[in-house]
């Protein structure tokens, strides 16, 4: 009877495990496939193409510009567009190497401008995007005629020459307020093989992209490198003086939108990259870490539950795999292996989109646990005081950040600004 307990207790939970896996797999929008991209646009030549800006937030981002601003320069647009880089307070010479590009490259015409610092209540880059927002608004007044479309972008994410003209499209043809691709994230280096793929596949599982475009469904989400927005929604929807102390953007605007009765769109990339390299765990660690807590709401509540969730669906499999093979436990061993087998299933379409090995799968267990140690670590620089910070700043939780804002998700964080 001594043992009999903690046996069952062991196959029990192996089996919520293996049932969480069975939910996910086939009712939570499928969101383990890649191929929710943009549609193959049609013949459009003869299109009536509007006026697009382009609205670059950029702090301290020499060292990626060279490989991004000339991508958005040299866009193939059919119609009038042009592109805002807003300098938020860069020591680096952002704002000069910006024009000196412009110069050399040539292409849609480029403005530079700095803010100033934020005041309370806003992020960098929120502030930074507010301003060039604003700048392209008087602009498109001075010449009778604002744009259609703001075309939101990092500084370190290059578009191939048609990304304006296919995210237009898609916008156009579908009906779609909001328009973002995910930029395919650079893996080069083993901690980005091992830890990038399943960054991606973990927010595609908290917000499944065929749930986005669904009429009807309160799921909203963005990826901020990459976001085309109907300048008449973003006025309806007060973007971004709304979501203004968003510390994590991109989520915040999906759902300013969709509240103000628009229509989004998310979906993987084939174009539009990113150049900004993660190369150590550090790097992946404080990408990840300094916007977690944030995305539980700073709520120890969340935090525990998301440990628990984590612990469950991640690492009981392997573990229950490996108690029942040593101790004889053939149910325990079973339904261990299943649930593995699952999770490792689901991983692999993500990894060939990332053009990864497929035996990487079986190692996303151990992803997971380093994204747990992420999170608690993210609660734990919280409560020291040095949550939220980037390039500088740091941002206090929204409750005390003065008036209203919302929260994102896992996604970029001041990458730009």
């Amino acid at each position: 009877m001594g043992q009999t307990a903690p046996v069952s207790a062991i196959v029990w939970t192996a089996a919520a495990s293996l049932a969480a896996w069975l939910w996910l797999l086939f009712c939570q929008g499928f969101f383990w496939r890649t191929d929710v991209r943009l549609p193959e646009r049609g013949d459009d030549d003869g299109a009536d193409w509007p006026y697009v800006c382009v609205v670059v937030p950029a702090r301290d981002e020499a060292a990626v510009l060279p490989a991004g601003l000339p991508s958005l320069l040299a866009q193939d647009y059919p119609g009038r567009a042009e592109v805002f880089l807003v300098d938020d307070g860069s020591s680096d010479g952002t704002g000069q190497l910006a024009l000196d590009l412009a110069l050399l490259h040539g292409g849609l015409p480029l403005t530079v401008a700095s803010p100033g610092e934020p005041p309370a209540g806003w992020t960098g880059k929120l502030w930074a995007v507010r301003h060039g927002i604003g700048l392209a608004r008087a602009r498109g007044t001075a010449r009778a005629g604002r744009p259609a479309y703001l075309l939101l972008t990092d500084a370190d994410i290059a578009h191939a020459p048609d990304s304006l003209r296919e995210l237009v499209a898609a916008a156009r043809t579908g009906g779609f307020d909001l328009v973002s691709q995910m930029a395919r994230l650079r893996v080069e280096s083993v901690w980005e093989r091992l830890v990038v793929p399943a960054f991606v596949y973990f927010f595609a599982q908290l917000y499944p992209f065929r749930r986005i475009a669904r009429p009807g469904t309160r799921t909203a989400a963005a990826a901020g490198g990459c976001v085309l927005l109907r300048t008449e929604t973003a006025e309806r929807a007060r973007v971004p003086d709304a979501i203004r102390h968003a510390v994590i953007d991109d989520v915040a605007l999906a759902r300013a939108v969709k509240g103000a009765g628009g229509r989004v769109w998310l979906g993987l990339a084939d174009r539009v990259d990113s150049v900004r390299p993660y190369p150590r765990l550090h790097d992946l660690w404080r990408m990840v870490s300094r916007s977690a807590y944030a995305q539980l709401r700073h709520s120890p509540v969340l935090l525990l539950g998301t440990v628990a969730g984590l612990t469950l669906v991640y690492l009981v499999p392997p573990v229950a795999l490996c108690a029942g093979l040593a101790a004889g436990g053939a149910a325990t061993a079973l339904l261990g292996g299943a649930a593995w087998l699952v999770m490792a299933g689901t991983y692999v379409p993500m990894l060939r989109y990332y053009r990864q090995p497929v035996w990487l799968a079986p190692l996303l267990p151990f992803t997971a646990f380093l994204y747990l140690l992420m999170t608690v670590d993210s609660a734990v620089q919280h409560y020291r005081g040095r949550g939220a910070a980037w390039k500088g700043r740091t941002y206090a939780r929204p409750d005390t950040a003065g008036t209203s804002g919302n929260f994102g998700n896992t996604g970029d964080v001041e990458d730009g600004a």
